[in-house]
């Protein structure tokens, strides 16, 4: 299969490149830079609406994951604008420019997040569930809707809505793990919110059979069957790594040193279920956060 991949160098994107390239499928990267001669790569500037649309002929699939990291930096009104333009406006132009090709992909999968979902306590929610109306909530929204040009040109085009990725190079846990290494880790708030994660294993398992699995079709929640409370994430996490969780870190204080990105992302509960993955027969590698985080620290799991 050739693959044209967006967002490469980030976490997923690395990931699923080396998986796809182990397996003999043929990858090309959608890079801001110019092109590199010689090099499996195809030029585009989202933000001034340009892109080689010439080289976009013959795909197979396309992956489209880039976006800017949410996760850096409080949440100014500039931020969140380049959150959501790198989000809206990348989606669109690639979306409308599928949709105008003689000879365009058989799938688009693009990137979404459970933050579509907001808040929601205990709710547990599935692909069908309503959107939130939070700041990461109405992004996401824009940011599915901003690649309906493909899927009304008759593209198979898949919502990857990620949850919490979990990764020792990168991502949430990484942050986590040097304050859990020196034994200052704890449940942050109340530690009631749940947290809906997965293995970067099990997405890059996930993305690559939902490029050959035609039947799928709108949202798809990519998340663990076994979503866990941020006071069990902070127990088990802290087990595995044989240190305490004995400092919580209390509402008030995240909020003051994050701001809103504080209630979007470490304070929010988002019981989200994999529903389906779960009806397609995906075969999670882990789907229980214990072995799980033992993998991906190396720890043996018994």
């Amino acid at each position: 299969m050739k693959v044209l991949i967006s967002g490469s160098h980030g976490l997923v994107g690395s990931a699923l490149i080396k998986s796809l390239t182990n397996d003999g499928h043929e990858v090309i990267r959608l890079v801001r830079h110019a092109r590199t001669v010689g090099a499996p790569e195809i030029e585009w500037q989202p933000d001034k609406g340009i892109i080689d649309k010439q080289q976009l002929e013959g795909l197979e699939a396309v992956v489209h994951l880039a976006g800017e990291n949410i996760a850096e930096g409080r949440w100014t009104a500039e931020k969140k604008r380049s959150i959501r333009d790198s989000r809206i406006n990348g989606t669109t132009l690639l979306s409308e420019t599928l949709a105008t090709l003689q000879n365009p992909p058989a799938v688009f999968l693009s990137a979404s997040a459970i933050g579509y979902y907001g808040n929601r306590g205990d709710e547990v929610l599935t692909e069908t569930s309503a959107p939130g109306n939070d700041f990461l909530a109405r992004v996401c929204q824009e940011w599915e809707q901003a690649t309906t040009p493909a899927s009304e040109q008759g593209i198979r085009t898949v919502l990857a809505r990620f949850g919490i990725i979990l990764a020792e190079n990168g991502g949430a846990l990484a942050k986590m793990l040097t304050p859990f290494q020196m034994g200052i880790g704890g449940r942050i708030g109340n530690g009631k919110q749940w947290m809906s994660w997965i293995a970067l294993h099990d997405v890059v398992g996930g993305i690559q059979s939902l490029l050959f699995d035609r039947f799928v079709n709108g949202p798809v929640n990519f998340v663990a069957p076994h979503p866990v409370t941020n006071a069990e994430f902070t127990k088990t996490l802290g087990s595995v790594l044989s240190r305490p969780t004995l400092l919580p870190v209390p509402a008030f204080g995240v909020r003051l040193a994050f701001g809103e990105m504080a209630d979007a992302l470490l304070l929010a509960s988002q019981r989200v279920e994999p529903a389906v993955m779960k009806a397609r027969g995906f075969a999670f590698s882990f789907p229980r956060l214990e072995p799980a985080l033992k993998h991906i620290l190396h720890r043996e799991y018994t």
